[in-house]
């Protein structure tokens, strides 16, 4: 008999969508052995340790990274999107070429969340980091047909417990996503002042509204400087929103 944690790691691969063949490479077993494990009933797949969805074990009451979720939620809001319709539900992120911490800082999020396999797929200036799980609808309720800034974007009460937990990283991943720090420039009788400054933007007046939310937890001032865009531009409050973001790298 193959030890639990073999067949854990076969069928973890499988829900997050590689084939059977890879998942058989993967642990070095007949393809026909994790064909059967892979083929079980449901019911045994939340039994088995192998699942890591927390919204679908009862005994599980928070994410494995909390900290984690938070920022891959943000940055799901900002440029993801899940398509939940497919055999297997996909999460893509897109992340700009220019920000490669970015990409990893994006991959390792999802592999603490909840993905086993994750790929990078090379865009047109952007990689989309995306990968396959059955479970990615449970954590993301928030997927939908359409645009964000066309539907209602609410978080459920447990994302909103977890977040006011860790308001910090849910907004590094917002403005990771949507938002940018830069050299403010402003003339003043001749003079040229230089000051940092955060920038975020979106459609979505309930996206927007949810940054608001997680500044407020952190005390850090903000304006609306357009109707899509929010500024955060006082000394001490780029200097508070510098400890939990950062630019990106």
């Amino acid at each position: 008999m193959h030890p639990p944690e073999v067949r854990a790691h076969a069928r973890r691969l499988y829900l997050s969508g590689a084939r059977v063949s890879e998942a058989a490479r993967s642990v070095g077993l007949a393809y026909r052995t994790v064909w059967e494990w892979c083929r079980e009933r449901p019911e045994a797949v939340v039994q088995g340790t192998g699942l890591r969805c927390f919204r679908c074990r009862p005994e599980v009451a928070n994410p494995t990274d909390q900290p984690a979720y938070c920022y891959l939620l943000g940055l799901y809001l900002g440029d993801g999107h899940l398509v939940a319709t497919a055999r297997v539900p996909v999460l893509r992120i897109s992340c700009g070429n220019v920000w490669p911490g970015l990409i990893d800082a994006c991959e390792t999020a999802m592999r603490d969340v909840l993905a086993a396999r994750v790929r990078r797929v090379q865009q047109q200036g952007c990689v989309s980091v995306q990968s396959y799980g059955k479970h990615w609808p449970c954590l993301l309720p928030q997927h939908g047909p359409g645009r964000k800034h066309e539907r209602p974007i609410v978080l459920t009460d447990w994302q909103r417990e977890i977040v006011a937990a860790h308001p910090g990283h849910f907004l590094r991943g917002l403005f990771h996503s949507d938002g940018c720090r830069f050299a403010n420039r402003v003339v003043v009788r001749g003079k040229e002042y230089v000051y940092p400054r955060y920038m975020f933007t979106n459609e979505s007046a309930d996206i927007m509204s949810l940054c608001q939310w997680a500044l407020d937890l952190l005390g850090i001032a903000w304006r609306m400087n357009r109707r899509n865009s929010l500024s955060v531009a006082r000394r001490e409050a780029v200097a508070a929103l510098d400890r939990h973001v950062g630019p990106k790298s």
